[in-house]
């Protein structure tokens, strides 16, 4: 059994080991690589990948928004590990388009492990965990609008990546600063659609 993550780059370290001989990387690799009993490291799994340049690719935020809505409908019910479709574990991105968004986000990730730490319990535990759960699926229903208005997806994986790293590292401020970048995204949505 793998050791449990409590940073993005070991998290980061993960994702760029996953992959095949074929040049390609699925995300049942992926998963597989990070565990599938934790909810913390998948939710920054899915924000690293829709924060990154990947986002920018057809298709990428509308994929993201499905995997995050089942990440969060599964921590809102508490279970206890994590389950996929086949049919979705099976989509898989060239190697060399994962290792180049894993390159770009490394900088941030050294800067970001730099200030984590335990705070704010009651934000990360208990009635808290069902409104992180709500506000990833409002993030995961909003997702496919993203993919028209420049930058949002960014803006909504970077909260995501912030619930994941709060509940890795039980800091309740950061599950904060995540709740206020899901207002921003939100708002630049609805302010280029008006």
């Amino acid at each position: 059994m793998a050791q449990e993550i409590t940073t993005l780059q070991e998290m980061l370290d993960r994702i760029n080991d996953s992959g095949n001989d074929q040049g390609r990387v699925s995300l049942g690799e992926i998963v597989e690589s990070v565990g599938n009993r934790s909810f913390g490291p998948l939710l920054l799994m899915v924000g690293v990948i829709a924060a990154s340049p990947l986002s920018g690719m057809p298709g990428v935020p509308t994929a993201t928004g499905i995997l995050i809505l089942l990440i969060a409908a599964q921590l809102f019910f508490g279970r206890d590990h994590f389950w996929l479709p086949k049919w979705l574990l099976r989509r898989s991105l060239g190697t060399d388009h994962v290792q180049k968004a894993i390159r770009w986000l490394r900088p941030v990730a050294r800067f970001i492990d730099r200030w984590l730490r335990p705070r704010l319990p009651a934000l990360i535990k208990g009635g808290s965990i069902y409104l992180i759960s709500f506000n990833c699926a409002a993030i995961a229903i909003v997702m496919p609008m993203m993919e028209l208005v420049p930058f949002s997806a960014h803006g909504a994986g970077l909260a995501l990546s912030a619930f994941g790293l709060a509940l890795i590292s039980r800091d309740g401020l950061l599950a904060l600063i995540a709740f206020a970048v899901t207002a921003v995204s939100f708002g630049l949505v609805i302010y280029n659609f008006n």
